[in-house]
């Protein structure tokens, strides 16, 4: 930014002004020596702004990242007379450490795009990239290249990152290695490890970073991503994997997760706003799992401004479904102090553990887990150093333990995002918890796409599994972008039988298609029906195996009674020939009555059926959902199901519909259908041709559950499909799930077969 000529003179003067009185200087632009370089000032050029220099991505600023405003109008580091601020080339750390090969081209220094490759010496093997880039965040790309004899070794040899030393080349068995950075890099990971029994290096590959160097999105989905989704789950193997440790959460285990974001002068307004959607994120995507944690948020400088306190959580005075509103709805104060006291956060998180000790004892305390997420620069200049408070919470979740490593490690996370122009590293780095193999540091070139990462995260292997997940729509800002809206709905099934007929499903399992038994007609066979989902690591159009319908399905089951169709147990089954491939665009929906629904619905204790559906139809007119065709691809329609009382007046416009002679409506519409459409409370949307068989579904968090299939309806407002609003007297009638659990168990609970993993059906 550029200030005006009339600003300048304003400056000067009330400095003129400002010589004998208490009125602080302003400091000046004019001081600034710079060379195309933009600025931006937190607080204009008044006392304690700080200016924050800012470049294009592949090049970062130099002499200075930042100067701040002192009160005699002078800013601190002083601009240099000779030496005008610019924006320098990033360059990467020397790459020519390698032992026992080559490194080419050799080359004083190395700039982005800069490329290097790697071969080794006779008789050595190679590891890691044997070729590597210069990528615009300082680093290289690939892993780092390794030149050795392992055959000889209890651990392999651990290499030497790019601008590092290292001491030590023996690599037995408790033999240790240590580890430097050259020139002006500072070190980021371990500066020690150790050989242990099993061939593995304790602690987490050493790095070395200049001050322009930071972390990409994609490594903190990766490494932030791995540990924090791992405290998540409830699976009850602890079996570790090669190179990656995982921390399972036991189901009667506790997650308590602190989260704190640093809000001082030092750190830039537009921080604490992606902060706080990064926040906001995080806690959606966590709530996609089968664990509820207890929330503590708070925003801090030289005090605390609370958001949730964890325990008003565990007392039951804030629900999770308040967590997000009380963090969208939260603004910070117009009077925070310029200083930072960060020990007050650490001594604010480790008081409430005490309590909750307290208050649940220290047996039950053995099983809270704990994951503090802490946002800053680290520009402490109050409260004193946090380390003697971060070695007592690490001493009072270790249960005294005094050792080098200690075997309640796992039930205590300690991550500290580097945020702000000037981060402090050798301050922050030492605070964090070291486990082999995980990064718990981050080091961020901005906030303005973390939650971006956090919404990447549950896109892993182990919980691809999980029914029900989906991709958060709510925030996408196109609302035509088609690969996103598949990823809301992944269990979305097209389905189309010859003779031009068509019908939605929705995918169950990795084999199975749930539908409407009517898309069937007498003498189809397996051969007329294809399936397509949106499976891009495979073909779209699935083959059939076999389709069941409901025993019970008849069509002219009471013509008799003056119904010509009879729509009742309308549903069916698709088994295909081939498994799906789960992934991020295809996942299962949930459906009633399994455990798996349970999970998702974070039930606590036994789970039964009827508990499910007295919280999943809780109202007497619960909002749903249903999908119909659309020219792009699909479309939600939303509808209130009439139940109860509502019920009545809902069912009894099916004796308007075409072929219905019967004077009572509950002939044609029995207790197992949900009636959805008409104007009040409020206008639904009415189903479509082609929308027969759909899920009519609920999201809960960041799952869904399917509780009917779209079955039939009195009016053909449309023809296929599009988002189609009702009149008074149009009315939709969906098979619920509830109703038809027998079928369900019957064949998707099936465990005697071996085509599919059964799904968990409960009482």
């Amino acid at each position: 930014m550029r200030l005006s000529v009339e600003w300048s003179w304003f400056v000067a003067l009330s400095c003129l002004l400002c010589m004998g009185g208490e009125v602080q200087c302003a400091c000046s632009d004019e001081d600034i020596k710079r060379e195309g370089v933009e600025y931006t000032l937190t607080r204009q050029l008044e006392k304690g702004s700080m200016l924050v220099y800012n470049c294009p991505e592949g090049f970062y600023p130099f002499p200075a990242l930042t100067r701040m405003c002192q009160a005699n109008g002078s800013w601190r580091p002083a601009p240099r007379r000779f030496s005008p601020q610019k924006c320098k080339p990033v360059e990467c750390p020397d790459p020519t450490v390698l032992e026992n090969g080559n490194v080419s081209p050799p080359q004083e220094k190395y700039f982005v795009g800069n490329e290097t490759m790697y071969e080794c010496y006779s008789g050595y093997t190679m590891r890691g990239s044997n070729q590597r880039v210069c990528l615009k965040n300082g680093k290289w790309s690939g892993s780092t290249p390794v030149c050795s004899r392992d055959s000889e070794n209890a651990c392999p040899d651990p290499g030497i990152p790019a601008g590092a030393s290292r001491t030590g080349n023996i690599f037995g068995i408790d033999d240790k290695v240590k580890y430097t950075c050259n020139g002006n890099l500072f070190l980021v990971g371990s500066s020690e490890r150790v050989c242990k029994e099993g061939g593995q290096w304790t602690g987490q590959e050493p790095a070395c970073y200049y001050r322009h160097t930071y972390d990409t999105i994609q490594e903190v989905s990766e490494s932030f991503g791995s540990a924090i989704r791992n405290s998540l789950t409830t699976l009850e193997s602890t079996d570790d994997i090669q190179g990656e440790k995982r921390i399972r959460l036991s189901k009667n285990g506790t997650l308590n997760i602190y989260i704190a974001v640093d809000v001082s002068e030092s750190i830039e307004a537009i921080y604490f706003l992606d902060a706080k959607k990064a926040v906001i994120a995080l806690i959606e995507k966590i709530s996609s799992f089968s664990v509820t944690p207890n929330y503590h948020i708070v925003f801090f400088s030289s005090e605390i401004f609370p958001v949730v306190d964890i325990l008003d959580m565990l007392d039951g005075k804030v629900q999770l479904s308040s967590v997000k509103k009380e963090l969208k709805d939260f603004k910070i104060s117009d009077q925070i102090t310029a200083g930072t006291d960060l020990n007050l956060i650490f001594s604010n998180f480790l008081e409430r553990m005490a309590i909750i000790e307290q208050q649940v004892g220290k047996e039950a305390f053995k099983e809270h887990r704990h994951a503090l997420i802490i946002f800053t620069d680290g520009a402490y200049n109050m409260g004193g150093s946090p380390a003697p408070t971060v070695a007592q919470i690490k001493n009072k979740v270790y249960m005294n333990y005094t050792g080098e490593t200690s075997t309640r490690e796992d039930y205590l996370d300690i991550y500290i995002f580097g945020i702000g122009a000037e981060v402090f590293d050798d301050d922050l780095q030492p605070l964090t918890t070291t486990k082999a193999n995980e990064k718990h540091y981050f080091r961020m070139k901005g906030l303005d796409r973390l939650q971006d990462t956090f919404d990447e995260m549950i896109d892993e292997d182990a919980v691809k599994g999980l029914c029900g997940l989906h991709k958060d729509y709510d925030r996408v800002i196109d609302k035509d972008d088609i690969e996103r809206k598949k990823k809301m709905y992944p269990w979305l099934a097209f389905i189309y039988i010859e003779g031009g007929r068509k019908c939605l499903g929705s995918l169950v399992n990795s084999k199975m298609i749930l539908t409407a038994a009517h898309c069937f007609r007498f003498g189809d066979k397996p051969d007329d029906v294809k399936v397509e989902i949106d499976d891009r690591m495979d073909r779209k159009v699935k083959k059939v195996k076999t389709f069941i319908l409901h025993p019970n399905y008849n069509i002219k089951g009471k013509v008799d009674e003056g119904v010509d169709e009879f729509y009742d147990y309308d549903v069916a089954l698709i088994q295909l020939e081939k498994d799906v491939k789960i992934s991020i665009s295809v996942r299962p929906i949930c459906i009633p009555c399994t455990q798996e629904t349970s999970e998702a619905l974070q039930m606590v204790g036994k789970s039964t059926c009827k508990a499910q559906e007295q919280l999943l139809l809780k109202t007497q007119l619960e909002e749903l959902n249903f999908m119909t065709r659309t020219d792009k691809w699909a479309a939600e329609k939303n509808v209130r199901a009439k139940l109860g009382d509502n019920r009545g007046d809902c069912i009894r416009h099916a004796l308007e519909a075409k072929g219905i002679k019967t004077k009572n409506p509950e002939v044609a519409v029995t207790d197992n259908f949900l009636c959805t459409g008409g104007l009040t409370p409020q206008r639904d949307h009415i189903a479509c041709t082609g929308d027969s068989g759909g899920a009519v579904f609920k999201h809960h968090h960041q799952r869904t559950v399917q509780i009917g299939v779209v079955s039939w309806g009195t009016k053909n407002k449309c023809e296929g499909g599009g988002v189609v609003e009702s009149d008074d007297a149009s009315r939709d009638f969906h098979i619920n799930l509830f109703r038809v659990v027998p079928f369900l168990k019957q064949y998707l609970g099936n465990d005697t077969q071996n085509d599919f993993e059964p799904l968990q059906f409960v009482d």
